[in-house]
């Protein structure tokens, strides 16, 4: 018995592979250990310096810094994002830059700057990097 396999068939599997990957992204980098609880975060959250930031934080940085359990620092959770803040702007933007653990690379975002990923860092810590 001959197998064909068509288009429409080929299509689905390459967007469930995509899917996947993307969600494989937001993973903690722990090899399968759950990450600590977050703190809990502020009934609402303070809004970015920007629109522009915002927009940034809200179409990629919050697919991972704004959903518990997904191995990230939560947005807004100072106590998460003390240590990470503390290594400097220098390697924070590297690991935003090369991906870090978990962290793909420029975290999704292909259109932003450097100076996008301080600012919105800056805004998800509440932390001016230094």
């Amino acid at each position: 018995m001959t197998r064909f396999t068509t288009p429409l068939i080929s299509i689905s599997r390459s967007l469930l592979c995509g899917a996947a990957l993307l969600l494989g992204a937001c993973g903690s980098g722990q090899d399968g250990k759950s990450a600590a609880p977050a703190a809990a975060t502020p009934a609402t959250p303070p809004v970015a310096a920007s629109p522009a930031i915002q927009k940034i934080y809200d179409t990629t940085c919050s697919n991972c810094h704004g959903k518990p359990g997904t191995g990230a620092p939560q947005a807004h959770d100072t106590n998460a994002w003390a240590p990470r803040v503390a290594q400097g702007k220098e390697i924070v933007l590297g690991h935003i830059i090369n991906g870090y653990k978990g962290m793909p690379p420029m975290g999704m975002c292909m259109q932003c700057a450097e100076d996008d990923f301080v600012a919105v860092t800056e805004y998800m810590s509440g932390v001016k990097l230094q």
